[in-house]
């Protein structure tokens, strides 16, 4: 346990924002899982929609330092990536064989 004055100051600071972080963590993690479950219903219009939202979510919270910056890239990455997949699915045309 602190035993220093400082130290003491430390722990309670770390307290505050382990709890700041949480919550962006945690609204992080719902706005991705919203994108990946319009992904798999195949909705075009609603997938976009929410990846329009959970951009600036991600952004925010690589802003804050809650995430790392490259962390955040490569999930907005990899969620863009799989709303051009079902754009590009429900764009093309069945194939006749």
């Amino acid at each position: 346990m602190a035993i220093h004055k400082s130290a003491i100051k430390r722990a309670k600071q770390n307290v505050v924002s382990y709890f700041r972080n949480k919550s962006t963590r945690t609204r992080v993690k719902s706005v991705i899982k919203d994108v990946r479950a319009t992904t798999k219903e195949m909705s075009r219009e609603k997938a976009q929609a929410a990846l329009a939202t959970a951009i600036p979510v991600i952004d925010k919270a690589a802003q804050k330092g809650v995430i790392h910056r490259r962390n955040a890239s490569r999930k907005i990455s990899r969620l863009t990536r799989q709303v051009n997949a079902i754009t590009q699915n429900l764009g093309a045309s069945p194939q006749v064989e």
